[in-house]
This record gives C-alpha cells, structure tokens and sequence, in this order.
C-alpha cells in the first residue's frame, strides 16, 4: 500500500495516490464526452433523432448524479478506497455493453452503468486532496487535477476521430473500457485508505440511516439552494458544447469533416487544460471568490448568445476558444463549497455538489436535445435554438445564486448571509 499522506508539506506519496486516483478522473471525462463525436456514427447506425442523442449523452450524466449522495456516504462511512474499488469495475460492463449494442436501449443502458462506475471518480480526488494536502492549496491542487482529469477530453478528439474512421465506433467504446479495467488495477494495488478529518471528539461509526439523515440536514440550511442552482448550469453548458453539440454543429452547420471536428475538440480541450490550474492559484478566497464566479459566468452567456447567431465557422471557433480559456474559472467552485460546510460532513457536501452538477448536465442535454427536435420541427435553425437556450439558463442560475442566501462569511450586497 502507499504510505498516508500528511497535512503538512506534501510527501511524493500523497501526489502518486492523487494521481493514480485520477486516472479514474480522466476516463470519466473522456466517456462523458465521447457523444460529440460519436453522434454522426450513431445516428446513422441506430437512426436516432437529436432527442435521442441528447438521452443518449445524458443517461451517463443522469446515473452519474444519482449515485452522488451513495458515494459522498460510502467516502464518509466505509472510505474511500473501499468505494471507488466498489463502483470503478462498471465503467468496464458499461463500456462492454455499449461496444456490443444492437439497438438503442443496449447503448443507453450501458451509459448507465459507465456513469455508475464514474460515479465517485472526481469526488475521491477531492476527498483525498481535502485530507492529505494542507487546507489553503485545497484550491491549486484541485485545480491541477481538473487540469489532469481533462486530458480525458483530448483521448475523444481527434484520437477518437481517427479511430472510429479506421475501426468503428464499437472500437472506442472497447479501448476505453480496457483502459479502465487498467486503472482500476493500480487503484487496487498502489493507494492506500488517507486519514480521516481529525474529529475534535470521538463520536461511533454512522449507520447508513444516521448518515443519510446528515445528509439530508445539508438542505436544511438556505445557502445550499444557490450552490445547487448554480451548479445546475455552469459546467452542464461547457460539456453540452463540448461533449454533445460540438461534432453536429460543426459538421451540420458548416460542413466540417468528422476528423475536422475531432481536430477542433482536441484544439478546445488542450485550451481548456490551462484554466482550472491557474484559477485555482488565483483564487480570491471566500470574501472575493464568488463575485468572480458571477461575472465569470455571465461572460460565458454573452459567448453562447453569440453563438446561437453565429455567422460563420471562424466565429463559432473563435467563441468556442475564448469559452475554453475563460471556462477553467469553473474550479472555483470546489473551494466554494469546501468553505461553505463543515470538515465533518465534506464528503456529503462534495457530493451534493457534483450530483446537482452532474444532473445539470443530463438535464441540459436532454433538455437542448428535445429543443432541437422542435426547432426542426418547426423549420428552424436548431443549433441557434440550442445555443441560445443555455444562454438563458446560464443567467438564470447567476441570478439565483447571487440572490439566494449566502453561507457565512460571504459579503456582498443584496445577497444574504446565513449560518451553517
């Protein structure tokens, strides 16, 4: 086993965990965003309407949050490498199932099972990071590993692209899940269980109706209903852009190739690395962060907004990158929800966040898939429909959780401060 980590200056040992743990990270990016450009092949093969797709790419996301409050109880109750051992191996049936799909249903169930094992994959990196790295690099650490984990977004780009060309799509599905069953090998045999919180005192082990009782006193207090609100859209429209619409728009709105498209998801995520690491040096801290948050998002409104009257190819591509660039700020809000809730219960918080998060993004893609069904239907342009939807939906969730009650300690006006 490796050895525990310390809460002073990171040993070797805490980083090989972090990073081994996130070679489960890096594949629930990659298998999150493999409908962008899996959607030509498959609707083709299965003849599947864009509603489709989008319950396509949101049966992954909608399993993913599900099984959030289990896993946030399984890290809080029965540790976390017991939990990620646990759930990893149906990333692997997930995957299996898909490759050998004959029909719609088999594709969608296997996206339910790929998100089930994806389920605590970033959770346990935050957990880990929150108990073996020192509580002020909370922020760059998680921004690093959001930096890591997104290099699962290069592997469905163009290597994806090329792959589906020379193979087919069955043959993606298959080197991903082989590549899980690899990670989940080293998870086994390289990390060891950190240290829990220090408690101030001893207190029994929680059964399972203790600890979802605790979790439910989480949405009791009124600062939890603008976190979860917010999370419902800011990362829902980076991965409806990048992993959904990105290879229809781009090929149906302007003729690209399939490996046309791969080349510029690839191009958009290696952008994308860069910006969680450098907002998680630079993150304000609690007083200062969550107006950054704010303006930030409203900034990637405006660039779906442009989007939806998108004009050419060059503006659609120059928006798409300045959202890469400027999307990163989206890391602030791990150290947002970290500050906003007790040591004792983090894990449970952590995973609140990621399951409102991750629901956000099953709704929106179902949600934008359903929209440009009926944006067809009525014989309108649909990635304008799309675009300009999440444009909405994107101020309506900054409205709410600048308004909405505030955690403690949090300034600003018009907002209201509560206790936790």
């Amino acid at each position: 086993m490796a050895p525990s980590c310390d809460h002073g200056q990171p040993a070797p040992a805490p980083w090989t965990g972090l990073l081994l743990l996130a070679t489960g990270f890096i594949l629930s990016q990659a298998f999150r965003t493999i409908a962008a450009i899996m959607a030509a092949p498959l609707q083709d093969q299965f003849q599947l309407t864009p509603q489709q797709l989008g319950l396509f790419a949101g049966s992954f996301h909608f399993a993913f949050a599900a099984l959030q409050l289990f896993m946030g109880i399984g890290l809080d109750v029965h540790g976390l490498r017991r939990t990620v051992l646990t759930a990893s191996p149906l990333m692997v049936l997930g995957a299996a199932l898909s490759a050998l799909a004959t029909s719609f249903p088999m594709l969608v169930a296997g996206q339910v099972l790929i998100g089930i094992g994806c389920a605590p994959a970033f959770l346990v990196c935050t957990v880990y990071i929150a108990r073996c790295f020192a509580p002020q690099r909370f922020a760059a650490v998680s921004g690093a590993i959001l930096a890591i984990g997104s290099t699962g977004m290069l592997l469905t780009g163009t290597p994806l692209a090329w792959l589906i060309e020379a193979s087919s799509w069955r043959m993606g599905f298959a080197v991903l899940g082989a590549c899980a069953a690899a990670s989940w090998v080293a998870i086994a045999l390289w990390v060891g269980e950190p240290p829990a919180a220090p408690a101030s005192t001893p207190h029994p082990r929680e059964s399972l109706g203790q600890a979802v009782r605790a979790f439910g006193q989480l949405f009791r207090l009124p600062h939890t209903l603008g976190i979860i609100v917010f999370s419902l859209v800011t990362y829902a429209s980076f991965v409806a852009l990048r992993g959904l619409w990105l290879g229809p728009v781009m090929m149906q709105r302007h003729g690209w190739s399939l490996v046309d498209s791969g080349n510029l998801a690839m191009l958009l995520s290696v952008v994308a690395l860069a910006g969680p690491p450098l907002f998680g040096r630079a993150d304000p801290g609690p007083r200062r962060r969550r107006h950054w948050l704010v303006v930030l998002t409203l900034l990637i409104a405006a660039l779906f907004a442009g989007m939806a009257l998108a004009p050419s190819a060059s503006v659609d591509v120059a928006l798409m990158l300045l959202m890469s660039t400027f999307g990163g700020y989206m890391a602030l809000q791990y150290p947002d929800v970290k500050d906003a809730y007790a040591p004792a219960v983090m894990g449970r918080a952590m995973a609140l966040f990621t399951m409102a998060t991750f629901m956000g993004v099953a709704l929106m893609q179902w949600l934008t898939g359903a929209i440009a069904s009926a944006a067809q239907a009525h014989g309108m342009e649909p990635f304008s429909a799309v675009f300009g939807s999440i444009a909405v939906l994107l101020v309506a969730g900054t409205l709410a959780f600048r308004w909405l009650p505030q955690p403690p300690g949090v300034a600003g006006s018009g907002a209201r401060t509560t206790k936790a």
